[in-house]
């Protein structure tokens, strides 16, 4: 089935996955994580109400006990997951991809991620079987735990006060509890859920999907412009002047919080794709960097298992270990709001404070849709290895190839059917011959 990915199940509802796969997918999780207390909740897609009603009569037919929370943000199941000690819990979302998607991401106990390797290829199998019913039905009891969430959220907050802000909710489920968090004084974007995301679609990788974000900042002349995705997992940002920030650089600057404010000491995550210039500004401040897997189901797991303080990656995912190893969107911008404050107090501009921190040029992630991904990812690979042997060299998620003055990564998608692509260099020239040579390679392999 198409739907089944490396993190969680995601498709176009009503043709990568149906109801009926639903309710199996119900039935046979339990059995699955040795689960029977379940903590549910869904995203306002129009698709999400029915999936919530199959899976949860999956669920109750296998015997379980269900806890409803309804409409919530991603997050928040992860942290209802830990706090309130269920066995597991299914969040019905599709993140940010369009309308016509849905999906599952599960969690077993302690909001461990549940990926492919460690379930989901289970499952796939198991739900080919018609599911033999038994005599133990389940339950299901409506649970409200927002003003929790809420409470432990608002201890993280400090004086943003003189900070101007544009807030784009996209339609999504940050709109649910964003305003509680920030208050009534930034310019707020789409802040009523929708699952028809009429303004934009809820993905903010996609710069098409900045343009009203970037417009309100540059009309109200604001400090900073913040936007959530669909599901609030992921939060990004762009400066004073409307430009984007890379989201990976924005881990650097978490080491204001965690590492000069906290005085923590300890590892810290990044994905095989970040910047060279977040672990060079983070090891001057007493970080030990560890480079890991693109996706929640293997960071939050990294996180947990070198018991890390902090991490992130370059789609705008930030894990924290006092949020149970996993990541959240609205924490995420609480803590970086906070450091822009303080850095305006200090007389900085947020574009200031990331060129402190951004060294080199960066092309950006360049997507290939090409069938052959192995073949050209090994050519690009071995071409430059002949001519110049790394300084480093990591291939458990593609490859990062390092050399003194650029280095690229090359992976396949793991949700989408591209090879993906980022060089980064000491300077334009350099970035635009090396762009140039691995396109050459890897136009050779188009189908």
């Amino acid at each position: 089935m198409g739907a089944f990915h490396a993190y969680d199940i995601r498709g176009i509802y009503g043709k990568d996955f149906n109801k009926d796969d639903v309710y199996r997918m119900g039935f046979y999780l339990p059995e699955i994580l040795n689960a029977k207390r379940f903590l549910v909740g869904r995203d306002v897609r129009e698709s999400s109400p029915e999936i919530h009603e199959q899976l949860l009569k999956g669920l109750t037919d296998a015997g379980c006990v269900v806890a409803d929370a309804g409409l919530t943000t991603t997050p928040m199941v992860y942290w209802g997951t830990a706090k309130f000690g269920f066995d597991a819990s299914v969040m019905i979302t599709a993140s940010h991809n369009p309308a016509e998607y849905n999906g599952l991401k599960i969690s077993a106990a302690n909001a461990v991620p549940v990926g492919y390797d460690n379930g989901l290829n289970k499952l796939e199998q198991l739900i080919k079987i018609v599911p033999q019913l038994t005599s133990a039905a389940g339950n299901i009891e409506q649970f409200d735990f927002r003003n929790d969430y809420v409470a432990f959220m608002k201890p993280w907050i400090a004086d943003f006060s003189n900070l101007n802000m544009v807030i784009d909710c996209s339609n999504g489920m940050s709109s649910l509890l964003v305003k509680d968090i920030f208050g009534n004084a930034p310019t707020y974007l789409f802040d009523e859920p929708d699952g028809s995301f009429p303004n934009h679609e809820p993905n903010p990788l996609d710069m098409k999907n900045l343009v009203q974000l970037q417009a309100a900042v540059h009309d109200k002349h604001t400090d900073l412009g913040v936007i959530f995705d669909g599901d609030a997992d992921r939060v990004m940002f762009v400066d004073e002047n409307g430009k984007f920030i890379p989201p990976d650089l924005l881990i650097a600057l978490l080491g204001h919080y965690f590492l000069e404010e906290k005085g923590l000491r300890g590892k810290v995550i990044q994905d095989i794709r970040t910047s060279k210039s977040v672990a060079e500004y983070l090891v001057h401040m007493g970080a030990e960097m560890e480079i890991w897997r693109v996706g929640r189901a293997y960071a939050a797991n990294k996180l947990r298992e070198i018991d890390g303080i902090f991490g992130g990656e370059l789609a705008g995912h930030y894990y924290f270990k006092d949020f149970y190893y996993s990541d959240s969107g609205i924490l995420a911008s609480i803590l970086i709001v906070n450091l822009f404050a303080r850095f305006k107090r200090e007389g900085l501009k947020a574009s200031e404070v990331v060129g402190r921190i951004c060294k080199y040029e960066n092309s950006g992630e360049i997507n290939f849709r090409i069938k052959h991904k192995q073949q050209a990812m090994d050519a690009v690979k071995d071409f430059f290895a002949e001519q110049q042997k790394p300084t480093l060299f990591l291939d458990f998620d593609g490859y990062r190839v390092e050399y003194p003055d650029w280095w690229f990564n090359i992976r396949p998608s793991n949700t989408e059917p591209y090879l993906r692509l980022l060089v980064e260099a000491q300077n334009a020239d350099l970035l635009k011959e090396k762009i140039e040579k691995i396109k050459e390679i890897i136009n050779r392999f188009q189908s």
